[in-house]
């Protein structure tokens, strides 16, 4: 089959793979049907996160169910699924607690020796642990599988921020960060019931988005100026909620500083670059709470599925560029030279 390997900084090929196979009988294999890019995939990209020669890459696809070991029964040969950016068995402590991406036997796609999602098809381990059964005559709609590919990671990942940030019913909520992450941020802030959202950003066609996605306020600035005109907008006081999902030091900072105090942050971008730290004594003397990690998408995709299946939320506009799978490198480049915000993968 083809596959997308990566095999040094900047350097992304799609090249012919051995087909996946069942190997457990816990496994499936995935013919994959949508995947796409993450901004998460950007620092392997850049040779900022360190990948072996001809490693896969990609965490985000849904497909159809091609194969399945002798032991699964959540999942049949021809159903249409979606899979959470990690494999977990379902069954562990931390499964059971809903802390999906702490499993003692959970993964990452594309690790050293399993698939990636930017390729024809992925064996999938504990099947019925990963994989979540979608609509099958959803195959046929474009626009909705679009939206349901979300599931695997930036839709799950904004829900968990606007969770850990505290954005329920009457919250006033700052996003900070215009990626596709943050764009779904605002979208789960919305559907929580917050009544005022700042989305921060300078990139116009983001903000639009996340106007349409619920953002009430836009703050085009950084820094010392983004903290100002948040606090104009709140009285001097900040946000109830916060949301962080750039993962800089500069942004950690700036959720910091527009937290109201007794309010929230809800981290979910990748930390890169914050090596120096914050300083935990503002936040004690404030009373600010930090919320969030890796988000467990597993658990949250059965409270999100219904809401974009009857039309809730469509969180599909953050995939603006659209290319087949030879095309990948190309979606790499576009989304690193930001002409694209999210670039979707068709496989058929």
């Amino acid at each position: 089959m083809r596959a997308t390997t990566i095999h040094a900084p900047f350097d992304m090929r799609v090249e012919d793979v051995p087909e996946p196979l069942v190997q457990l009988p816990t496994d499936a294999v995935v013919r994959v049907l949508r995947a796409c890019i993450c901004g998460s995939d950007l620092w392997a990209y850049r040779g900022e996160a360190a990948r072996k020669p001809g490693q896969r890459i990609g965490h985000e696809f849904l497909g159809i169910v091609e194969e399945t070991g002798s032991e699964v029964t959540g999942v049949r040969t021809g159903d249409l699924v979606v899979a959470p950016f990690m494999w977990s068995d379902g069954v562990c402590d931390y499964c059971r607690e809903g802390l999906t991406t702490s499993c003692v036997h959970g993964g990452f796609w594309g690790a050293v020796g399993y698939d990636g999602g930017q390729g024809e098809a992925v064996r999938v381990p504990f099947a019925d642990g990963t994989l979540v059964g979608l609509p099958r005559e959803a195959a046929s709609d474009d626009h909705l599988l679009s939206a349901l590919l979300t599931l695997s990671d930036v839709m799950g990942t904004g829900h968990h921020a606007a969770l850990g940030a505290g954005a329920g019913k009457g919250a006033t909520v700052a996003v900070v960060g215009d990626g596709a992450v943050g764009l779904c941020a605002v979208l789960a802030a919305k559907r929580l019931g917050a009544e005022r959202i700042i989305a921060l950003g300078r990139h116009e066609t983001r903000t639009e988005i996340a106007r349409r996605f619920g953002a009430t306020d836009v703050v085009a600035a950084r820094g010392d100026e983004a903290v100002a005109a948040v606090r104009e907008l709140t009285r001097g006081q900040g946000a109830h909620a916060v949301v962080e999902a750039v993962g800089t030091e500069q942004s950690m900072r700036t959720a910091v500083e527009i937290t109201r105090d007794g309010g929230a942050i809800g981290f979910v971008g990748v930390p890169h670059g914050s090596g120096t730290g914050l300083d935990l004594g503002v936040m004690f003397d404030r009373n600010i709470a930090l919320r969030g990690g890796v988000a467990p998408v597993r658990a949250y995709i059965p409270e999100l599925l219904p809401d974009i299946l009857d039309g809730t939320i469509d969180p599909s506009p953050v995939f603006d560029l659209t290319v087949g799978l030879e095309g990948v490198p190309d979606g790499y480049k576009a989304m690193d030279e930001r002409t694209a915000l999210k670039v979707l993968v068709t496989n058929g």
